[in-house]
């Protein structure tokens, strides 16, 4: 399949839709109509309007690459970021030099500090997390949590891939929303995407995408605490699968829990 350019989604007479594809969880997916990605761009573009330093935390999953190709290709701007948590799976890390090869530009870069990471360790071992909720999270803190504090100081605003359809704890994501964990405005600008409208533009547009989705992978954490799904499960219960769903959150995205009202539009 000939890859299609955004341009040429924007051209009058084009078809509604885009192509239909298969995505790596074997479902035929839908076929994204051309004024969701229009609308997509478009958010983009006002997002950088309002809030010009901000940044894309993007963890190289399937959504965030679909960010990534629409930041990049769209001329937006706005800037983009991951965190290697030390325990990525090495499919994962190439994905940054592929991000390089295909846009000229990498991601910025932000790790955990070692010594955090060896007294935890040390004082827990290397797999505590499977022990209890709370030592999970406390290795969630120190290798995702504050780094991402680093990456967004200074910033008034933040971008991320989540989706609704992703988890009990996402059914409510707004589209934009006050994060008062971290202290700046935050955007969901796939909030109302379904998995297979994400892996229709993933085809339409020939993004690059993690290999280990076509392994049964949706969600993809740190290697340790990720599996592959089973056929009819949850697309993030591959995620800390020996906890429950409820709990299934790392601390980026702690306001998932409550119901947060957007702010006013800036004009």
């Amino acid at each position: 399949m000939q890859p299609v350019s955004t341009s040429d989604l924007a051209q009058e007479g084009q078809a509604d839709k885009l192509p239909t594809d298969k995505s790596p969880t074997g479902k035929l997916t839908e076929k994204l109509p051309t004024r969701k990605w229009q609308a997509l761009t478009l958010r983009l573009a006002d997002i950088a309007r309002r809030y010009p330093d901000a940044v894309l935390a993007s963890s190289l999953a399937a959504e965030d690459m679909l960010l990534t190709h629409a930041i990049l290709e769209g001329g937006s701007g706005l800037g983009i970021f991951t965190l290697d948590t030390g325990r990525l799976h090495a499919e994962t890390l190439a994905l940054l030099d592929v991000i390089e090869a295909r846009y000229g530009r990498r991601p910025d870069v932000f790790r955990p500090h070692e010594e955090a990471v060896r007294e935890h360790v040390q004082a827990h071992g290397a797999y505590a997390f499977y022990e209890s909720v709370a030592l999970r999270k406390a290795c969630c803190e120190i290798r995702k949590v504050e780094p991402l504090r680093r990456a967004l100081a200074g910033r008034k605003a933040w971008i991320t891939g989540q989706r609704r359809a992703q988890s009990a704890t996402r059914a409510d994501l707004p589209d934009e929303e006050q994060d008062t964990t971290f202290g700046l405005y935050k955007f969901n600008p796939l909030a109302d995407w379904s998995e297979a409208e994400v892996w229709a533009a993933i085809r339409a547009f020939d993004i690059p995408y993690n290999p280990l989705h076509d392994q049964g992978y949706p969600s993809i954490g740190c290697e340790p605490c990720t599996r592959a799904i089973r056929p009819g499960e949850d697309v993030r219960a591959g995620r800390w699968w020996w906890e429950s769903s409820d709990s299934k959150e790392c601390g980026l995205h702690a306001g998932n829990r409550f119901s947060i009202k957007p702010e006013a539009v800036r004009s």
